[in-house]
């Protein structure tokens, strides 16, 4: 299957979306660069993206990654369910699957489609928890799409 990355620049830094050739939307990564993604984004893909930051859009409606273990799928589909504006500690989720949150932020950092299965909504029970996008100012953009969203969380 070929594979066709794309750029989108978000407030806070470039999103890399890698499609097939359908246009099917296979992985969302919080971080890119232009010489790494020499695709043109579609059309109804940079729309979403543009409503989302502009606050218009508040659920991608994309289905979560078959590409994952079916624990891992378990806890996307989980995540997923987080409304905008809303968070769900790591164990709040384990309970919700019979599970451990360890292993709920472990799932939680293999979720490749960043932002749209919105794992920045999973914090920890007391603080903001982690956030795995491949950069080193992850947390900063935790912070920035929580705010993004309403929500505060104390650390």
């Amino acid at each position: 299957m070929m594979k066709y990355p794309c750029l989108y620049q978000a407030p806070f830094g470039n999103l890399t979306l890698v499609f097939d050739e359908n246009q099917n939307l296979l992985e969302l990564h919080l971080s890119g660069k232009s010489e790494y993604a020499p695709y043109p984004l579609p059309e109804h893909w940079q729309q979403k993206l543009d409503d989302y930051f502009a606050g218009r859009l508040q659920d991608f409606k994309q289905e979560i990654s078959r590409n994952g273990t079916a624990y891992q799928q378990k806890v996307w589909q989980a995540i997923a369910a987080i409304p905008y504006g809303c968070v769900a500690t790591y164990q709040d989720i384990a309970r919700q699957i019979g599970s451990h949150p360890r292993a709920v932020g472990g799932a939680c950092g293999k979720n490749p489609l960043a932002l749209v299965i919105p794992c920045h909504r999973v914090v920890a029970k007391h603080g903001l928890g982690g956030f795995s996008s491949g950069e080193d100012e992850a947390l900063n953009i935790k912070r920035w799409l929580l705010k993004h969203e309403g929500v505060t969380v104390e650390e």
